[in-house]
C-alpha cells in the first residue's frame, strides 16, 4: 500500500480525498496555488507545497511543478480528483515515467476514452449501441455527404472535447457550414484541437450514467446508474441514483452492456459510461470519463461504498473490494451548490461573511468553504455539493427542500434559490424531464 499520496487538485475534492486517504492510514501532500494558500486542503493535509500563482496554467495545470512536488516530498502516488488533469493521459505517462504511481486507469485507454470518435469506435466493437455518425470531417463536402447519409438533425461536437463546447445542433442544411466553421473555432480555442464529427441528435433525451469499476486481475463491476438529466448548458446541476427513468428489463441490459465493454477493452479503476436514454427507452453511448465524476456521492449513499478508497485499493494492485453485485439502497439526490448570479448565472467570487450547512438524518455536504473565505475568481464556482438519502424518490426530495432552506450562504450570490425552484416544479417531482428541462423552466416566467 502507498505510504503518501499527492492530490493533484483544489477545493472540496481534494479536502474528499485526504479524508478518505486518512481513514486508510496514507500521509497526504496538498498543492496549492498562491491564491489558495488559506484553503482547507492545504490545512488538512500532512503536507503542502506552493505549485504558482493562481492561474491555473502556472499552478494546477503545471505538470513539471506538480512532479517536482511530488518529488521533493517523496509521494509514492498521485490522485488525481477531477477537473484540471485528471483526464491528461501525458501527466498519467509523466507520473509512471518518474516512478510515481497514477490512482487512475491506463493512459493509453484515458488517451483513447478522450478522443470522441476512438471512444465510439472502441465501444461499437465492444457491442454498445452508438447512435449514427461520421468519424472527422476534414472538408466541407464531406459535411453535406455525411448530414444526407446520417439525416437531419445532426449534432456537430468536438472529438477532443465535452461540456458542451464546440457543439452545435443543425436542423437545416444551409446551417451546416457555418455551425461547423464556428464549432471548429471554439474546440480549438477550448481544447487545443480544431477536430469535429457529427451524430444523429437525439430529441428530448435523459443524460443516464453508469459506475463501473475494474481491477488489474480482470475483474469488472458496475455500482448502478445516475440520472445526470438536470443540466444547464451541457452542465450538470443535479444527479439522481438510481434513476425513475428505467425500466427495469432496460436497466438490466444497460448495466450488463457497460460491465462489458469496461471488461472488454481491459479498463481499471472508477470509469463512468455515459448514455443517451431516447424517448422510447433506447440508450446509445456517449462518451466515458476515465476519472472519479463530481456526483460520485449518490453512488456512494446508495451503495454503502467509498470510491475514493477503491480508486486507491486498485492502484495499489488489490482486486475488488466486493464480490456481489451492490443494489442501491434507497434514493440519493446531489444538487451542486455555485458561487454564481441568480439571474445571468455569472461567477460571483468574493468573502463569504456567514455561512449554515444544513444537516441530519441522510444528509452529506461535500464542500471546503468556511466563513471568512474568499471565493477566488480563478477556478470553478462550485461552493459545496449536498447530497441526500432516504428510502425513496419522493422522501428525498423533501429532504433536499428542507436542506436547501437550512443552507445559508451571504456575501456571494449563490445558485441555492433556483435549485429550490427545481426540486418544487411538478415536472420534476413526477420524474417527467428530459435534458432541456433547465432550458424549458428559465423560460417560463417566475412565479
Amino acid at each position: 500500500m502507498f505510504e503518501k499520496v499527492l492530490i493533484a487538485n483544489r477545493g472540496e475534492i481534494a479536502l474528499r480525498i485526504i479524508r478518505a486517504l486518512r481513514e486508510m492510514g496514507i500521509r497526504t501532500v496538498a498543492i496549492y496555488s498562491s491564491a489558495d494558500a488559506d484553503a482547507l486542503h492545504v490545512k488538512f493535509a500532512d503536507e503542502a507545497v506552493c505549485i504558482g500563482p493562481a492561474a491555473s496554467r502556472q499552478s494546477y495545470l503545471n505538470i513539471p511543478a506538480i512532479i517536482s512536488a511530488a518529488e521533493i516530498t517523496s509521494a509514492d502516488a498521485v490522485h488525481p480528483g477531477y477537473g484540471f488533469l485528471a483526464e491528461n493521459a501525458e501527466f498519467a505517462e509523466v507520473c509512471e515515467k518518474c516512478g510515481i504511481q497514477w490512482i487512475g486507469p491506463q493512459p493509453h485507454l484515458m488517451r483513447m476514452m478522450g478522443d470522441k470518435i476512438s471512444a465510439r469506435a472502441a465501444m461499437s466493437k465492444a457491442g454498445v449501441p452508438i447512435l449514427p455518425g461520421s468519424g472527422t470531417i476534414e472538408k466541407e463536402s464531406d459535411l453535406h455527404a455525411a448530414a444526407e447519409r446520417i439525416g437531419l438533425p445532426i449534432i456537430l461536437k468536438a472529438a477532443a472535447g465535452g461540456g458542451g463546447r464546440g457543439m452545435k445542433i443543425v436542423y437545416e442544411a444551409k446551417r451546416l457550414a457555418a455551425d461547423w466553421n464556428t464549432g471548429k473555432a471554439e474546440a480549438l480555442a477550448a481544447f487545443g484541437n480544431p477536430d469535429m464529427y457529427m451524430e444523429r441528435y437525439c430529441e428530448r433525451p435523459r443524460h443516464i450514467e453508469v459506475q463501473v469499476i475494474g481491477d488489474s486481475h480482470g475483474n469488472a463491476a458496475h455500482l448502478g446508474e445516475r440520472e445526470c438529466s438536470i443540466q444547464r448548458r451541457h452542465q450538470k446541476i443535479i444527479e439522481e441514483a438510481p434513476s425513475a427513468a428505467l425500466e427495469e428489463d432496460t436497466r438490466t441490459r444497460l448495466l450488463a452492456t457497460a460491465v462489458n465493454a469496461t471488461q472488454t477493452i481491459g479498463y481499471r479503476s472508477l470509469g463512468t459510461l455515459e448514455f443517451l436514454l431516447d424517448q422510447d427507452g433506447r440508450f446509445y453511448f456517449m462518451e466515458m470519463n476515465t476519472r472519479l465524476q463530481v456526483e460520485h456521492p449518490v453512488t456512494e449513499m446508495v451503495t454503502g461504498l467509498d470510491l475514493v478508497r477503491e480508486q486507491v485499493l486498485i492502484a495499489a494492485g488489490e482486486r475488488l473490494s466486493f464480490q456481489e453485485t451492490r443494489r442501491p439502497r434507497g434514493h440519493s439526490i446531489e444538487l451542486r451548490i455555485n458561487a454564481e448570479h441568480p439571474e445571468t448565472f455569472a461567477p460571483c467570487p468574493g468573502p463569504i461573511t456567514a455561512l449554515n450547512l444544513p444537516g441530519g438524518l441522510g444528509v452529506r455536504v461535500d464542500t471546503h468553504i468556511y466563513e471568512g473565505y474568499v471565493v477566488p475568481p480563478h477556478y470553478d464556482s462550485l461552493l459545496a455539493k449536498l447530497i441526500v438519502h432516504d428510502d425513496n424518490r419522493q422522501a428525498a426530495i423533501s429532504r433536499a427542500r428542507r436542506c436547501l432552506d437550512e443552507f445559508v450562504v451571504e456575501g456571494v450570490h449563490t445558485n441555492i434559490a433556483f435549485h429550490r425552484r427545481i426540486v418544487t416544479n411538478p415536472e420534476f417531482r413526477a420524474g417527467k424531464f428530459d435534458t432541456g428541462f433547465v432550458g424549458r423552466l428559465l423560460a417560463e416566467p417566475k412565479a
